[in-house]
């Protein structure tokens, strides 16, 4: 069984344009990604599939492994897809798939450690997601940040951008959690959910999970203690992150 690492990542933001190249304390946010994704040692290949020629030319700069895909991808799940087909060519069903987001410079590689090791514990998970604990009311109900809500054996009921579950006081023990963008996924349930039709909640909400959701389930989350540790969608995040990243200790590891 081997395990396959994709980061996918686009310069047309619109909340963020240009936002993998984005200087974080004076390295792009790619460059962060990456090199934090590397120090989980069990890659079989890490890759960073996009659509942006001046994402393929930072990679080679860095001589990181890139691959180029489609501009007409929806989401980047799919992108992730056919830049499996493009480079994993002997790839089987019961492979792993990790898709690893751009915009998550300070990941840690735990993280990627949880969503595997949950992948292989439950024994009828197709795919995995981190879902990390919210202890910050504004967190909350901010509108980028993704919600999951699960049953109570961890299957993936519903994502939403909207304050979920209904909590009528917010307290750092909520049940609250949201997406942090680390998936896992059996090569076959990806080739699943890539010819599955775009779903409708997928759209509304502009979650790729919601597909899975609203047809095959099969995802599960891998529940991880709030950390230090946030996405960039918007300008003050990127400035969150700046002040933030300083302090992490595994900024002196690349």
């Amino acid at each position: 069984m081997k395990i396959f690492g994709f980061i996918p990542a686009r310069m047309a933001s619109s909340r963020l344009p240009g936002k993998p190249l984005r200087l974080i304390n004076g390295k792009p946010m790619l460059e962060h990604v990456y090199e934090r994704s590397k120090l989980y040692k069990k890659w079989e290949k890490l890759i960073v599939a996009t659509c942006d020629k001046k994402i393929i030319n930072f990679c080679n700069s860095k001589n990181y492994n890139s691959i180029m895909t489609s501009r007409r991808h929806r989401g980047c799940l799919d992108r992730v897809y056919e830049a499996v087909n493009k480079s994993c060519q002997n790839i089987k069903k019961n492979d792993v798939v990790v898709c690893i987001q751009g915009d998550e410079p300070m990941l840690h590689p735990t993280m990627i450690s949880a969503v595997i090791k949950k992948l292989f514990l439950e024994k009828r998970a197709g795919a995995t997601i981190l879902g990390m604990q919210i202890v910050k009311e504004t967190q909350f109900k901010n509108k980028n940040i993704l919600k999951i809500v699960n049953d109570s054996k961890d299957e993936v009921l519903y994502c939403s951008r909207s304050p979920i579950p209904y909590i009528k006081k917010f307290t750092k023990k909520s049940y609250a959690k949201r997406i942090y963008g680390i998936f896992a996924f059996r090569y076959y349930f990806l080739k699943k959910y890539f010819k599955t039709s775009p779903s409708i909640l997928e759209i509304l909400e502009s979650c790729d999970q919601n597909r899975i959701c609203e047809n095959s389930r099969g995802m599960y989350v891998a529940p991880f203690k709030f950390m230090e540790s946030y996405s960039v969608d918007t300008f003050n995040d990127l400035r969150l992150v700046s002040n933030k990243i300083r302090k992490d200790p595994l900024l002196k590891k690349y």
